[in-house]
């Protein structure tokens, strides 16, 4: 039997997903050509500035293309950006037929199918279309917003604590969680903390633990004003990249300009968030404490909750919980959680899914 756009379609999504993390602010693609049944090459977008999975595959393909058939998770770029348009390659290579799942949702770039029909090329759009889409989430979610993708990430007790009434926090959650933690940030282009968490645990917000392809996450701190600076202050390390993000101007912002670090003054936190997204920053690993926690759900930036709940009670109505201020009035009022996903690791319990705020 005859394998189907969908069969080829899905070797093509494995291809993407080998630069998940790496590709920002492009999308990730992976691309497939065929001929007669047979695989003739793969290939996946490169890091920013380097090649999309359409340029990859024909360098990897080994003789003539001419009448094959490309499979493409993303609608090829009609446009030249940081690289030449796709479709102009494709065009030049003779092949015959091309599928693709997402549409591209860049007004700039939009438009390759069309184009590659026009040219007298057989185009089917929109093979394994869901699949696609969620890949590029973070993408296509700073296209339609101008904001990144927000992860509330939390390591909490049964009793949604993050930490003890004198601030303790080290460890909640056990090995299990906290590996699965480090998998997570090395998908994200940034890692955000609060002046609380960055100023009681001075965390390094680094990726440990994992084979890291690509650029280490950006280390940020997000606060209305900057708090003093500190000796062995980890985000000065050469580890990774670090930047804070404050609302108001202050002696110690400028003390902390004064040892190399990157201080942004922003209007709002919402600007804050706008400002990391234009940077390439689209997906972004939010890790509190509670006050940033609850600013983003009360501002709607936060996207998705990543929660890691470990067996133990901590009690105390002055331990730093999950959603600090008063949060919702009545029960309608709730942010509730779509497509849930649960995870045993070790001792611990990972519930995963997407925040949805009333209307």
């Amino acid at each position: 039997m005859p394998k189907t756009h969908e069969h080829w379609m899905k070797i093509a999504l494995a291809e993407a997903a080998k630069g998940l993390g790496n590709t920002h602010p492009n999308p990730t693609v992976g691309a497939v050509i065929v001929r007669d049944g047979q695989v003739l090459g793969k290939g996946f977008t490169q890091p920013c500035g380097g090649d999309h999975a359409e340029i990859q595959v024909l360098k990897n393909v080994q003789g003539s293309v001419v009448g094959a058939s490309l499979y493409v998770t993303l609608e090829p770029c009609s446009r030249q950006g940081r690289t030449p348009a796709c479709t102009s390659a494709i065009l030049a290579s003779g092949l015959s037929l091309v599928v693709f799942a997402s549409s591209d949702p860049n007004p700039a770039m939009a438009g390759g199918g069309k184009l590659l029909a026009e040219a007298g090329l057989k185009v089917v759009a929109g093979v394994c279309k869901a699949e696609a889409d969620m890949l590029n989430r973070p993408f296509f979610y700073y296209i339609q917003t101008g904001l990144p993708w927000v992860i509330a990430k939390a390591a909490m007790s049964l009793d949604g604590k993050l930490a003890t009434y004198t601030q303790h926090s080290q460890w909640i959650s056990g090995e299990d969680s906290r590996q699965h933690a480090h998998q997570v940030r090395q998908l994200c282009d940034a890692i955000v903390v609060g002046a609380g968490t960055f100023v009681h645990d001075n965390p390094s917000l680094t990726v440990r633990n994992v084979n890291k392809q690509g650029k280490t996450p950006l280390r940020v701190m997000m606060a209305k004003r900057a708090p003093k600076p500190f000796a062995d202050c980890k985000f000065l390390s050469s580890e990774a990249e670090s930047r804070f993000y404050i609302l108001e101007e202050s002696e110690e912002a400028q003390s902390w300009r004064d040892l190399g670090l990157d201080v942004v003054l922003c209007d709002s936190l919402k600007a804050c968030f706008k400002h990391l997204a234009e940077g390439g920053c689209l997906q972004v690993l939010l890790e509190g404490g509670g006050k940033l926690h609850a600013a983003c759900f009360e501002e709607r930036i936060s996207n998705e909750i990543l929660l890691y709940q470990a067996p133990i009670l901590i009690g105390g109505k002055m331990a730093i919980s999950y959603w600090h201020g008063l949060g919702v009035e009545r029960i309608e009022n709730a942010l509730k959680v779509n497509h849930i996903q649960r995870q045993i690791l070790g001792d611990d319990m990972m519930i995963r899914g997407d925040i949805v705020y009333p209307a």
